[in-house]
């Protein structure tokens, strides 16, 4: 499956977001992007889709996939397709603190270092409801990569429930609209694929 393995940075700057998001604690040092030409409509609806593709790290098909999902379900589609993309595992997983950034967090789930529920789970897109546990696999907690959690201050989002000392977290309700902290125009994006 083909993945966006290109500077991290140089994309960031380009579609506009802040590193911050990604959980990358870092600042190009270039002069931040000078427009000349106003964006058509139509660039403006592609860089948001890009923004909010590159920031959850899925595939043109992946993310095309998951709007038709997001659209059958009941409400508006660009608001379910946020909640859909919050809720996936590796993204739970960058949120409860366990991984530094997104890239990060699904390798680890793709290396089986997770428990969902009490059941092994290595599927990054995998999407999660109010009540499942996510939990560190007994084996893993003893890997230095775990046992430095246990020093930090991890701050969670509101729809999650996070016990640092057993290296579990409980999805508490449903994540909703404000819990999105990414500066997102979602009707854009619903835009973009009703063309």
């Amino acid at each position: 499956m083909s993945r966006d393995r290109g500077p991290i940075l140089k994309r960031v700057r380009a579609l506009g977001i802040e590193p911050q998001y990604l959980g990358i604690n870092k600042k190009s040092k270039r002069n931040p992007v000078v427009r000349r030409r106003k964006k058509s409509e139509y660039g403006l609806q592609l860089t948001e889709k890009q923004k909010v593709r590159f920031t959850y790290g899925l595939s043109e098909t992946q993310f095309r996939n998951l709007f038709v999902k997001a659209s059958k379900r009941s409400g508006g589609a660009g608001v379910n397709l946020l909640i859909m993309l919050e809720s996936r595992l590796d993204n739970v997983v960058f949120r409860m603190g366990f991984a530094a950034t997104r890239r990060e967090a699904r390798q680890l789930v793709n290396h089986g270092h997770f428990l969902v529920n009490g059941k092994k789970a290595d599927i990054p897109s995998m999407e999660l409801k109010a009540g499942d546990v996510v939990a560190v696999r007994p084996k893993s907690q003893s890997s230095p990569k775990f046992e430095e959690l246990k020093e930090m201050i991890i701050t969670t989002p509101a729809w999650i429930d996070l016990n640092v000392e057993k290296f579990e977290g409980k999805i508490t309700r449903t994540p909703e609209r404000e819990d999105v902290d990414l500066p997102i125009e979602e009707r854009l994006i619903v835009e973009f694929y009703s063309r």
